[in-house]
């Protein structure tokens, strides 16, 4: 019995001398949790044929168990099997402080989740800014994670990009600058008083790091995952290979002037650190600054745009705008990807179904996510900056807020004509139609804050 209890603390033993040699360092020993400590829950951490093991218990607060040490730029490598229906993740770069929130645990989260939505290696920011990279935008990452069975995780830390893998499979791109090192953490999560959750485990084996020669050891990124970045009104070197071009460059007027003008407005727009705010008017439509549009027209592509709103804040990113259409009072016309205070503004009870509430097509079709959940993530900001995408491949048009899909429509034919004669547009003679245009920030005489605005052109989509 001796011998067999002895082998596998030898094979750990060798299989930790070949890390050593090549770089890796094991950051659990397989014999106790030196180097560790657990900080705000008091789930239960312990060690078992070699594994580390977390298990939930009622009535606690998330647990982590943690690194003493910090660490900045590394690869991350771990194994994870999960027993079904309760959430886990690795924290990365995370911190505690008696100065924020009493030592709650925060920052970044490599996710474990085995709900429907199927967001494991998306990147969520514990405690602090919640969803920063989920999967809807790449679904061939949702297959990655194996409930049932052992699970391995690629992690690379490396200057301001993060990447995660799991079963070989990329699933996160990020591009982020909040915090630079921390801690690691194992994360059991809470379970609340729910007794049929009580006693589940995670296990975890073969963690280890890797913080010198990174440059050689990182793995190619898959073309196919997208680049998420939080880099203010900056391009990452992967957008600008795509393509990606900035709508604004965070200081000045140029590339804009204003809808029914031939330069910016006088008044009634801020340029200040980086953000673009039309200012309070008198709530009307294009009665203070006016709104603004791009001096050049765009036909296929991919538009960004970071907005901020305040209480009862009303106003829109229009695109395919032609700004001869009204010459009158009023705003310019174009399709409308709504932004609204769905909470205060009395416009969001109007229309149809929903179709004037936030992200939707104006006055149009209703911005709805696949699923009760996913809707709700919607709601939630980035320190209160919501992240508005817009798809046009000729006649297909996507809406996107918060990397979620809302409204996806066709503009073209009998349908797309039918939808227009029940709207407030009807008295637009083949309004949506148009081949190309310019993209207009709305004035609606609310206070309303955009940066990071940004584009893609695209070719080979068809044409109208």
């Amino acid at each position: 019995m001796k011998k067999l209890l002895f082998f596998p603390a030898l094979l750990f033993l060798s299989v930790s001398l070949l890390s050593a040699q090549d770089g890796w360092q094991y950051l659990f020993n397989g014999k106790n949790l030196n180097g560790w400590e657990q900080l705000n829950g008091t789930a239960k951490y312990y060690m078992e044929d070699g594994m580390l093991i977390g298990e939930t218990v009622m009535g606690s607060p998330n647990s982590f168990l943690c690194t003493k040490k910090h660490f900045g730029d590394f690869i991350l490598e771990y194994d994870v099997l999960l027993e079904p229906a309760f959430n886990s993740g690795v924290q990365i770069r995370s911190e505690s402080s008696k100065d924020y929130m009493n030592g709650r645990v925060h920052g970044y989260q490599v996710e474990i989740d085995p709900s429907l939505r199927r967001w494991s290696g998306g990147i969520y920011d514990e405690a602090r800014r919640g969803w920063l990279y989920n999967l809807e935008r790449n679904p061939k990452g949702k297959d990655a994670f194996h409930m049932g069975q052992w699970n391995h995780f690629h992690v690379e830390a490396i200057g301001d990009e993060i990447r995660t893998w799991i079963n070989g499979v990329m699933c996160a791109n990020l591009v982020d600058t909040m915090t630079s090192s921390g801690f690691i953490g194992l994360q059991v999560h809470n379970i609340g008083q729910n007794k049929a959750l009580a006693g589940k485990k995670i296990r975890w084996k073969n963690i280890r790091i890797l913080t010198t020669g990174l440059d050689t050891a990182r793995w190619a990124p898959d073309p196919d995952v997208p680049v998420i970045s939080y880099l203010d009104n900056k391009l990452t070197p992967e957008e600008v290979a795509e393509g990606w071009k900035l709508l604004w460059d965070g200081k000045t007027t140029n590339g804009w002037r204003g809808a029914k003008l031939d330069h910016f407005p006088d008044k009634g727009w801020q340029i200040k650190d980086g953000i673009l705010t039309v200012l309070e008017g008198n709530g009307g439509e294009s009665e203070n600054g006016g709104d603004i549009i791009t001096d050049r027209t765009y036909r296929n592509f991919v538009l960004q745009v970071d907005f901020k709103i305040t209480k009862g804040a009303n106003s829109g990113i229009k695109y395919f705008v032609d700004p001869n259409l009204n010459k009158g009072a009023g705003s310019a016309i174009g399709c409308e990807f709504q932004i609204l205070d769905n909470k205060n503004h009395p416009d969001a009870k109007k229309g149809t179904n929903g179709n004037r509430t936030l992200a939707s097509l104006y006055d149009l079709i209703p911005a709805q996510a696949a699923t009760q959940q996913l809707q709700g993530y919607t709601r939630q900001t980035v320190n209160g900056w919501y992240r508005a995408r817009i798809v046009v491949r000729g006649c297909h048009v996507e809406h996107w807020l918060n990397n979620i899909k809302v409204v996806e429509y066709d503009r073209c034919g009998q349908m797309w004509r039918a939808l227009v004669a029940r709207s407030k547009y009807h008295v637009w003679p083949h309004f949506g139609e148009a081949r190309e245009g310019h993209i207009l920030l709305q004035d609606h005489g609310n206070e309303v804050s955009f940066k990071n605005i940004k584009i893609l052109e695209l070719n080979n989509c068809g044409e109208l």
